[in-house]
């Protein structure tokens, strides 16, 4: 399983190093206070350093724009080998709303090798907490099993009333 080579990769504390990719900072502020002490990401090990040389997981919040694509590349390069890469938001896992604009290449992955994505817009700090503690296997994944609806069938008496035009009014073509 993927979560026992990440503890073999880090058997310590995670350091992360936050990126701003071209967000809005609606993930920033959720990534900013998933570090606070009220939700204390600490007790898992995880650590915000200030320069991506000490980092092992580099987190991406926001749409890839074309301006920050050299500079996200360097900052990838920058983050010493083994690295984690983490996509927080929408915008970072897809581009968001803006994935079809002419200034943004698209999400994190169209540019960086993404390995766990946590979607949201912005992302609540209890799911970036899940998210980062099913990626470090402290917590198993929870998926509820598919739930089918099957809806009744439509009686013929039932049909929409513009089905039967009167023969007074034509009909158009």
């Amino acid at each position: 399983m993927f979560a026992n080579k990440l503890r073999e990769a880090f058997p310590r504390a995670l350091w992360v190093y936050h990126a701003n990719t071209g967000a809005c900072n609606g993930c920033d502020i959720e990534v900013i206070d998933v570090l606070t002490p009220y939700y204390d990401a600490e007790r898992f090990g995880i650590k915000l350093v200030a320069s991506p040389r000490h980092a092992d997981v580099l987190l991406c919040c926001g749409p890839v724009t074309r301006q920050v694509v050299p500079a996200l590349r360097r900052l990838y390069e920058a983050v010493p080998a083994p690295k984690i890469v983490m996509a927080i938001g929408s915008c970072a896992t897809g581009g968001g709303i803006w994935f079809d604009s002419y200034n943004v290449v698209g999400g994190a992955d169209a540019i960086l090798p993404v390995n766990f994505y946590i979607p949201g817009c912005p992302p609540r700090p209890e799911a970036i907490l899940y998210g980062v503690s099913v990626a470090l296997g402290i917590l198993q994944k929870q998926v509820e099993a598919p739930y089918m609806v099957q809806l009744p069938d439509r009686p013929e008496s039932a049909q929409h009333p513009l089905d039967e035009v009167p023969e007074a009014l034509p009909r158009s073509r």
